[in-house]
């Protein structure tokens, strides 16, 4: 079972070149859902297929195109986000002469996505009053939003993208596409350094707004969703219920619906996900703390610094018998966001010099 939308498009798609043009053999380039769909559409059309994905890609995800696409399909992966992927995909596709299937900017692609946003205003009973969907390249923004306009005008459409990658709200801000320099690559169905040309020109038409969501409440969602209502989601598929904070007030009252667009999420990731989680809900911290080389600077920090209900998750520590002080990393956990503050006023009273890195993730990414 392709637990993603993406099916939609590159069934639609690759049936399209099998009809019309007599395709031999397609390559795409993916983040994963796409790749899944593509692989169980050659392996049905029995077409081959070459499936360019990142190196960072979940291993489950990987594993499952290999399944859905059997002998028909060949993964390739390179590089750490779809955007390089995308460039060694093309070249590799220009080189063959094979026809590529793009995750998001052709039109069979977006009107084969636009039978999810269909299939919704069939289903429901009453009419939708917001629409929140999440946007990696546009694809099923562009899709639905084409829907939702002719048969729901009324629908506020909402597009969603991870704060690390807003490719797409950054370029309607603009007005122009623009492939942003760095992403961050956590929410990898979102992961999309430059919106597609035909994506930008639709979403930029039909969506009423484009709004951020930090990765960190992503990630305390998606574990809400699966241990309050047993829903397995990845990152990607969790962003449209990341966003209704921001409407708290504005959808009360309201019909609201959400995609939940992928639950291809791989188990071995949740760890991550639970830091991420805690660090956004402001139990988790790290700090990198200016230790005196005297014995007994640890005993002072813990009985001074730290309460009984505090407890240290991390403490990394070489000692330099050459210098008097030297840096240490701490990590500590708190039962409500607020008793750090009391924690930093402690340090600061006790001559604790410390620099705060919750806000570093690359930096944390090496150590935790």
């Amino acid at each position: 079972m392709v637990r993603s939308y993406k099916i939609r498009g590159a069934y639609n798609k690759i049936s399209m070149l099998t009809r019309e043009q007599g395709a031999q053999d397609v390559v795409c380039a993916s983040a994963g859902n796409h790749a899944q769909g593509v692989a169980y559409a050659c392996q049905l059309l029995g077409l081959k297929g070459y499936i360019f994905m990142p190196a960072n890609t979940p291993a489950q995800k990987v594993s499952k195109v290999r399944l859905f696409g059997k002998d028909q399909v060949e993964v390739i992966l390179t590089d750490n986000t779809f955007d390089d992927t995308f460039t060694a995909a093309k070249h590799f596709c220009d080189e063959r002469g094979s026809t590529f299937v793009h995750p998001f900017d052709d039109m069979a692609i977006v009107e084969g996505q636009a039978t999810v946003g269909l299939e919704i205003l069939q289903a429901s009973p009453v009419p939708i009053d917001y629409y929140f969907m999440p946007i990696g390249g546009g694809g099923l923004a562009s899709g639905v939003g084409g829907i939702f306009r002719q048969l729901s005008p009324h629908t506020k459409l909402i597009g969603v993208q991870p704060l690390g990658a807003p490719s797409m709200q950054q370029a309607i801000q603009a007005g122009r596409r623009q492939a942003l320099e760095h992403i961050e690559s956590f929410v990898d169905g979102a992961a999309v350094k430059c919106p597609g040309a035909l994506t930008f020109e639709l979403c930029r038409e039909l969506l009423d707004e484009v709004v951020l969501v930090p990765e960190g409440q992503v990630c305390e969602d998606l574990l809400k969703m699966y241990n309050e209502e047993g829903i397995v989601l990845e990152p990607a598929g969790t962003l449209s219920i990341s966003a209704l904070r921001q409407y708290a007030d504005e959808i009360k009252g309201k019909t609201v619906v959400c995609v939940l667009s992928g639950s291809n999420n791989d188990i071995t990731r949740m760890e991550d996900i639970k830091e991420r989680a805690t660090r956004h809900q402001g139990l988790k911290h790290y700090f990198m703390v200016t230790f005196s080389q005297r014995p007994g600077a640890l005993r002072r920090f813990v009985n001074n610094v730290l309460h009984p209900d505090d407890d240290i998750i991390h403490f990394q520590y070489i000692k330099k018998n050459n210098k008097e002080k030297g840096p240490v990393f701490v990590g500590i956990e708190v039962k409500k966001p607020h008793e750090i503050e009391g924690i930093q006023f402690r340090m600061e009273a006790e001559g604790f010099a410390y620099e705060y890195l919750n806000g570093k993730q690359d930096f944390l990414s090496l150590l935790v």
